[in-house]
């Protein structure tokens, strides 16, 4: 549904050049939530802005639904009005809500049919349900200064949905707002993207928002994706950094010199298999946790938990791959907490 290839963008001013993006190549499936998560600075607001046109790349390639939107220029010829019809396809959620404070909710989503020429009761038909849609049917005729932050952000997804989108880009929607609230707007986003078929694309600094509403994620470093996969994938593939900060285990012990410590990562049905009391029983050793945490990403529970094994590591071959044959990703740590 989203695809970049090689995406670059470079912001040059005063004789100075500052790459924002590097060749970034992005996949997003259709009828997916996808998360792109990095620190200020890596990148992530450039790339969802090149996404929808709103800043051109430098270079590289932007699809969606199909469209090469990098190959449609803009102005007020026919290709650009081909550009603009296909960003009408697109709908944004910003960080800020931009919202317009002389109108009313209902007005302020009637605002993009407003703009494509629909009649007014038409217009009116269609922003109330859509307020409807996100819960709001009851503050149609308040203005944003009676609106609480999260009222006035499900008013933008509303506005956002206005032109009935495929895809819906997502801002940093959840930074402005509580703990409480954030969990509500995500749990609007992830109902409709399944009741609408919607293809989601979010981007956050905050891994407990990929944790609890995305299927895939990518991280960004320096304007370019160091990792990126479904969620699942990267919770059973050793070493990955977005599984390691998604789900951390480091301020658990990293056990003593001369044993054997292990960091174990199950999915689905694994938490309620007893493997831990299996293998001490199978083995006759003597198991040490040294910590253990579960929780649900993604939608799927996950957990992970760091033991410790009496010998070192040729020592605990067998009892390794006993572990690994239940279907459980094994990872050996050494003595300062790094996979080994």
């Amino acid at each position: 549904m989203i695809t970049t290839k090689d995406l670059t963008k470079v912001y040059r001013s005063r004789g100075r050049e500052v790459t924002a993006l590097d060749g970034v190549d992005l996949h997003v499936r259709p009828g997916e939530v996808y998360g792109v998560v990095g620190t200020s600075g890596a990148g992530k607001s450039t790339l969802i802005r090149c996404v929808n046109m709103l800043e051109r790349p430098t270079s590289g390639s932007v699809t969606v639904d199909g469209v090469d939107l990098t190959a449609l220029p803009g102005g007020e010829n026919r290709a650009g009005r081909e550009l603009r019809e296909a960003r009408r396809r697109i709908g944004m959620v910003f960080q800020h809500f931009n919202l317009l404070s002389a109108r009313t909710a209902q007005e302020n989503v009637e605002l993009p049919l407003e703009i494509i020429g629909l009649d007014r009761t038409e217009r009116r038909r269609k922003a109330a349900e859509l307020l409807d849609l996100v819960g709001l049917s009851d503050r149609a005729g308040s203005y944003p200064a009676q609106l609480s932050g999260g009222q006035k952000q499900r008013v933008g997804i509303a506005r956002a949905l206005a032109g009935d989108p495929k895809v819906l880009l997502s801002d940093e929607a959840t930074s402005a707002l509580d703990p409480e609230t954030t969990r509500s707007i995500l749990a609007l986003l992830r109902d409709l993207n399944r009741q609408l078929g919607l293809t989601v694309l979010l981007i956050t600094h905050e891994m407990d928002v990929i944790k609890s509403v995305c299927d895939s994620a990518a991280l960004m470093r320096g304007g370019r994706i160091v990792e990126s996969g479904a969620l699942t994938d990267l919770l059973a593939t050793g070493g990955s950094q977005l599984a390691r900060d998604l789900f951390p285990l480091g301020e658990f012990g990293s056990g003593q010199p001369g044993r054997t410590v292990l960091e174990i990562t199950f999915q689905g049905d694994a938490p309620a298999q007893p493997f831990v009391s299996q293998l001490a029983r199978t083995y006759q050793i003597d198991i040490n946790i040294l910590g253990a945490a579960v929780e649900t990403i993604g939608g799927r529970m996950v957990g992970r938990m760091r033991v410790e094994l009496p010998g070192g590591h040729g020592e605990n071959v067998v009892p390794i791959g006993y572990l690994r044959e239940q279907g459980l990703q094994v990872d050996v740590i050494d003595t300062t907490g790094a996979a080994a």
